[in-house]
């Protein structure tokens, strides 16, 4: 799940859309967002079973499957198209021909927000003594999506995919969209963790030993 959250965030993020939150505010965010999320969940919850080794071992994981992706679509790319393809050359170089750099400026990104996401995930477990998983869920979330929103928009915007005007509504929507996506999945984060900790015997804030 985390890996495939990942990939695709990278695949389909040229497309952006509008959510209209209750007439309270309107997102204006990209679609590459929708999965997103998942990552820092997951993550989190790897965190607090497994420990901050294992949660960082994901991440790198990550990056080589993001890299990997890259290469398949460099080879579907260069690969010419038939007459009668339904999806021609132009077409798909507008679609994923900028997903190099996109995937660059993601993978800084990733790697910045992920890594500072578990380094303040277990500051805080250690804090609060394995108490209050709430705090070190939220408190980690909310600092690295905003290293995330920020660094990725900023990328883009210096790569040219995307035009200056558009990084202040798109970092206050990005980063709010995934603050109330971070508070909305704190229930099945704790779910997750108890349903591991059930499996495995641990008490609160204990984790997994692994060799």
């Amino acid at each position: 799940m985390f890996i495939a959250s990942l990939v695709v965030s990278n695949l389909i993020f040229q497309k952006f859309f509008y959510w209209d939150f209750f007439g309270i505010y309107r997102f204006e965010i990209s679609v590459g967002i929708l999965p997103y999320p998942i990552t820092f969940l997951i993550t989190d919850i790897i965190s607090e079973v497994y420990g901050k080794k294992k949660a960082n071992q994901v991440v790198t994981a990550g990056i080589f499957a993001s890299v990997f992706s890259l290469m398949i679509i460099y080879v579907a790319n260069a690969a010419p198209a038939i007459e009668n393809s339904p999806v021609d050359d132009v077409l798909f170089s507008k679609v994923f021909g900028q997903t190099a750099l996109a995937v660059l400026a993601s993978m800084i990104a990733y790697l910045a927000a992920q890594y500072i996401d578990i380094y303040i995930f277990h500051f805080w477990k250690k804090v609060t003594k394995g108490k209050m998983l709430w705090v070190r869920n939220n408190f980690s979330t909310f600092t690295s999506q905003f290293v995330d929103t920020f660094a990725v928009l900023f990328l883009l915007c210096n790569f040219n995919i995307l035009s200056w005007d558009l990084f202040p509504g798109l970092l206050l929507s990005g980063f709010l969209f995934k603050v109330l996506i971070a508070i909305l999945d704190t229930p099945v984060l704790y779910a997750s963790v108890y349903y591991f900790q059930k499996r495995f015997n641990l008490a609160r804030g204990e984790e997994l030993i692994l060799d």
